[in-house]
């Protein structure tokens, strides 16, 4: 079969590579879509721990089940044949978290696409853990092979705003246009949002993919004061909830400084390992009895409630994605996401 192989930093070759075998316990999936994700493009330009070369990865995946193993008994019924997502973090079914379905939160998650071969493969096995967690995901009706490949980074979304409780009226600053911005955006907006305002250095990028979703308003930090106009914008009392949803520590701080009294802030994107540290007010905190919360990756609920949105058509996919790209073509879209040229860009594997 064909795959890319990830052999290093900024080394991906597409070769042709052994198909893998279904064992007893697994299920086999003929891949049809996968698309790129900012981490893909960390782990091109600086490597991953979890990642061990030669590599396939790429985690945003869907596909049509080609083969399921002897042993296997989904709860839910599953064929040959079924449109399917796959579900990334797998965790080791043992531990506190894996006992209450949070795997993202095992301390000993291996995820699809980087501890487990990937999805820029035609072919991949969902391994005897992933299967006993149910990462296979069954599309519904409404939705396309290419418009479920959002799936997997809608559903980060989801699980982010699950703890913010958005709702009708609010104000929502979110920091950073990436298509996670954007996804933010489109979920607080079908929550009921008042305001929804975005913020990013790169404005012109900003600008070309705002125009798209709707009444969002952008803001430039290079040419106003975010802090001015979020209190202009609100009436002089902040923001309801802010969601810096980019790897930035002046994001962090600022954000909880516009935050109004009882305010919500998701650090969404994490900082580089090596610089993590922020200064804060923490009276900030604790006299506006304001909310700090994190958010990393998703689970099997998140990834069915963001399959039902986009079905539903209550998040249109297709505005995400910028571009389809074949597999051989892959250094190219990881480039394109690297520069910002892009909003989405998935790569098709398969033809449906």
């Amino acid at each position: 079969m064909k795959a890319a192989v990830y052999y290093g930093i900024k080394d991906i070759r597409v070769e042709d590579v052994e198909t893998p075998v279904c064992g007893p316990e697994e299920v086999k999936v003929k891949v049809h879509y996968c698309a790129i994700c900012g981490t893909d493009v960390r782990i091109y330009l600086s490597g991953h721990k979890k990642v061990i070369p030669p590599a396939v990865i790429g985690h945003e995946i869907t596909g049509v089940i080609e083969e399921i193993g002897s042993d296997v008994r989904y709860p839910e019924k599953i064929k040959k044949g079924d449109k399917v997502a796959v579900v990334t973090s797998i965790g080791c079914g043992r531990c506190k978290m894996c006992s209450k379905g949070f795997y993202n939160l095992c301390p000993d998650t291996k995820a699809i696409g980087y501890f487990y071969p990937g999805g820029y493969a035609e072919y991949l096995i969902i391994p005897t853990p992933a299967v006993e967690q149910k990462a296979v995901i069954k599309l519904p009706e409404g939705i396309s092979l290419k418009e479920g490949a959002l799936i997997e980074a809608l559903s980060c979304a989801i699980n982010g705003q699950s703890y913010l409780n958005i709702g009708r009226g609010d104000a929502v600053v979110i920091y950073g246009g990436g298509p996670i911005g954007f996804m933010h955006a489109v979920l607080a907006q079908a929550e009921g949002a008042a305001k929804v305002i975005m913020i990013d250095p790169a404005y012109e990028r900003l600008e070309k993919f705002g125009k798209n979703f709707g009444d969002i308003i952008l803001l430039d930090p290079k040419k106003v004061s975010v802090k001015e106009e979020v209190r202009r914008l609100t009436d002089g009392y902040g923001a309801d909830v802010v969601i810096t949803a980019c790897p930035a520590k002046q994001a962090q701080i600022e954000g909880l400084e516009i935050l109004g009294s009882k305010g919500r802030i998701s650090l969404f994107g994490g900082l580089p390992k090596d610089d993590s540290f922020i200064n804060i007010d923490a009276n900030l905190i604790h006299y506006k009895e304001l909310s700090v919360f994190g958010a990393f990756a998703s689970n099997r609920k998140d990834f069915i409630k963001a399959a039902q949105l986009i079905s539903e058509k209550k998040i249109e996919a297709g505005k995400f994605i910028s571009c389809v790209l074949p597999l051989e073509r892959i250094n190219e879209g990881i480039e394109m996401v690297r520069s910002g040229e892009v909003l989405k860009c998935v790569v098709e594997i398969n033809k449906e």
